[in-house]
């Protein structure tokens, strides 16, 4: 690519780009049935695979600040899926812990269909090697970052 002609199709950024927002879309149904937004949805994953988190642990997983994680929070909380309460044995620590709303709200996105049996359909190992690829892209890009 030259500087004198800039081709969007030829940008790997903009590829991945398009790409999570066509993710999204697909990802629509199942968060409308959830009454959830992706960034939530994400939250909720996390805390279904390891309940009792701090908002600070919730965040490295998620890579997001807990500036931007505390009104998802809040929202999740005041929607009666989980409860943030301080750490007796640290106040600077605030914990998150599912509700019982929350732990069934697993349940049905369990049961709700993805989009990636329509994009990839038996082909689990496509779609293992893409996320591997796409991860190994951020991690170095983090890396890259300190």
């Amino acid at each position: 690519m030259t500087e004198s002609h800039l081709d969007l199709d030829e940008f790997l950024c903009f590829a991945i780009h398009s790409t999570a927002h066509a993710i999204q879309r697909a990802n629509k149904p199942l968060l409308e049935a959830l009454g959830l937004t992706y960034p939530q949805y994400l939250v909720m994953v996390v805390l279904w695979a390891q309940d009792d988190q701090t908002v600070g642990s919730i965040g490295d997983r998620l890579f997001l600040e807990s500036s931007t994680l505390t009104p998802l929070l809040k929202r999740l909380e005041a929607a009666g899926y989980i409860h943030r309460v301080r750490d007796p044995a640290d106040e600077r620590q605030v914990r998150v812990r599912l509700t019982e709303e929350g732990r069934a709200l697993q349940e049905k996105a369990h049961k709700a269909p993805g989009w990636m049996e329509c994009a990839f359909g038996d082909s689990t190992e496509e779609a293992r090697a893409l996320r591997e690829s796409v991860i190994r892209l951020r991690n170095r890009l983090l890396q890259s970052q300190r």
